[in-house]
């Protein structure tokens, strides 16, 4: 039997993750998609697919009678409203899967930490450029002594929506935080670009890291080299889209002063190129910064249901 779910929020991504749900996910089912604006094309192609629906937000959601049977919420809305759902939902026990980026719950990218994180009621998957880029700064970590991650997000700014553009200061501070308390870096920094090309250009991500391997030298490339090979591949597996683009990069530095960091740094300059498309459920294929983040959450929530609610995976 599969494990009941909702989403909250009837935009790009609770639409797409709703009917990423329905085509790819044999562990979960989606009882309700909930929105504020009654005529909303997600509520609509909800409706359509048989889905329950309210427009009267999570106060709407508790009052429909599918919320007895849903054990997961997820929540594609804003930092702001996610404060707000989550204390409305704290007392019901649900597990949040939250796409904002409100931070209140641990930071999760399933392919780094994700059985590391205890049994809470709330995760927060990041951002989308975070869910790109942890993955490659842990995986350096694993090798080496990370002590700078700095990391561009460039998506096309027709796939950033109204929550997208609310929230840059968060996205930015969100993502630095989770490259520091997942990635492993010592410091970091985040920048996302919104692109107006035409045609719209797929989303790309490019991870620096100044990084010492055993006492302080430079770092083993071939272990690097591994290890981002194999953090790829792990993420490959659940957003069919994320590639590295060219060979890991690598330019040693004698001795140069990095303001980030407020002194001089001696070692390894690492450089990864990647680029996420979309699946193309919902979404359009440039749009691969949305897919990362409803694949990653629907990963997650998988996981967090077969481990706390007792379902097998």
């Amino acid at each position: 039997m599969k494990t009941g779910v909702a989403i909250i929020g009837s935009g790009n991504i609770g639409t797409d993750l709703m009917i990423k749900i329905k085509r790819i996910s044999d562990q979960l089912e989606v009882l309700a998609l909930v929105g504020i604006e009654e005529a909303s094309e997600g509520l609509a192609r909800a409706r359509r697919l048989g889905v329950a629906t309210t427009h009267e937000g999570v106060a709407g959601l508790l009052a429909l009678p599918e919320f007895e049977r849903v054990q997961v919420v997820f929540d594609a809305t804003s930092a702001g409203a996610h404060r707000h759902n989550y204390a409305a939902l704290r007392a019901q026990n649900k597990i949040m899967v939250d796409l904002t980026p409100a931070a209140i719950g641990p930071y999760v990218v399933p392919a780094v930490n994700l059985d590391a994180v205890g049994d809470v009621d709330n995760i927060n998957m990041v951002t989308c450029g975070g869910q790109a880029t942890v993955p490659i700064v842990a995986a350096i970590s694993r090798v080496a002594t990370v002590a700078y991650a700095e990391i561009v997000a460039s998506i096309s700014s027709k796939s950033a929506g109204p929550g997208t553009r609310a929230n840059i200061d968060e996205f930015t501070e969100t993502t630095a935080a989770a490259l520091e308390q997942v990635g492993g870096a010592e410091r970091a920094k985040a920048i996302i670009v919104l692109n107006p090309a035409e045609p719209p250009m797929v989303m790309r991500d490019t991870v620096f890291c100044l990084a010492t391997g055993a006492g302080g030298g430079p770092v083993n490339r071939d272990a690097v080299r591994e290890e981002v090979t194999r953090m790829v591949a792990d993420v490959h597996t659940y957003v069919p889209g994320y590639i590295l683009k060219q060979t890991v990069q690598f330019e040693e530095i004698v001795e140069d002063y990095v303001p980030a960091l407020g002194r001089a740094f001696a070692g390894t300059k690492i450089s990864v190129f990647l680029e996420v498309s979309g699946a193309g459920h919902y979404l359009p294929e440039y749009a691969g910064n949305l897919d990362i983040m409803t694949s990653a959450a629907i990963r997650a929530a998988e996981r967090l249901v077969s481990r706390t609610l007792g379902v097998n995976a």
